[in-house]
């Protein structure tokens, strides 16, 4: 059976969401950059093995990186799964993990990279919006895209509303792509392309608003 270690900065609930899915998998570890991270708690509870590589213990972001890389591999996981962890990875811990490094981000990626995508949408006005689980890559938020849910904007939507809506489908998503990491029905190809394995897709179309 196949590993993941999470890797989080916060509250954890895509984290919790992974623990609670039934994955093909076993959770070997959540590691958390900040010691006051709630999720560690729930981790705890679930009777996961929890680390904590502190950011602001070291001087600069490559011996972070080595550190956090040193804790990760101690685990010997096969994929390592970014639940809301807020640090920026260099390109060499990237590279160390390629193809088994995934994010899950508040947005239909490619729009809407980085922070405050929900405020951002609605200020754009746009009509739809969503959550992408992608690879990591050196780029930032610009990986090969997994698996995409979209959701309408409404007319009264505020931030917390839409984002509410959005979290709801990256709670359905991220246990997906990880579920079919697991089963080796989906993997990163050598030219950077996500390659399916048996996966049939739907033609539906989400229009917002809808027509009349």
């Amino acid at each position: 059976m196949k590993k993941i270690v999470i890797l989080i900065s916060g509250r954890g609930s895509n984290m919790q969401a992974l623990l609670e899915a039934q994955l093909p998998c076993r959770i070997a570890a959540v590691i958390s950059n900040r010691m006051d991270a709630e999720g560690l708690n729930i981790a705890r509870a679930h009777g996961i093995p929890t680390a904590i590589v502190e950011h602001r213990g070291y001087a600069d972001r490559g011996s972070f990186d080595a550190a956090l890389a040193k804790s990760i591999d101690s685990f010997h996981p096969d994929f390592v799964a970014l639940a809301g962890f807020m640090r920026i990875l260099s390109p060499g811990f990237v590279a160390r993990y390629r193809g088994r490094l995934i994010n899950i981000h508040p947005s239909l990626l490619p729009a809407y990279g980085g922070l405050n995508t929900h405020s951002r949408a609605l200020h754009d006005g746009v009509r739809i919006h969503g959550c992408t689980v992608h690879f990591v890559t050196p780029d930032l938020d610009h990986g090969p895209i997994i698996i995409q849910a979209a959701v309408p904007v409404l007319s009264d939507d505020s931030e917390q509303t839409l984002a509410a809506r959005v979290l709801n489908q990256e709670h359905r998503i991220y246990p997906q792509a990880i579920s079919w990491l697991c089963n080796n029905q989906v993997e990163l190809d050598e030219q950077g392309k996500v390659l399916f394995r048996h996966h049939n897709q739907s033609g539906f179309a989400l229009v917002s608003p809808s027509l009349e």
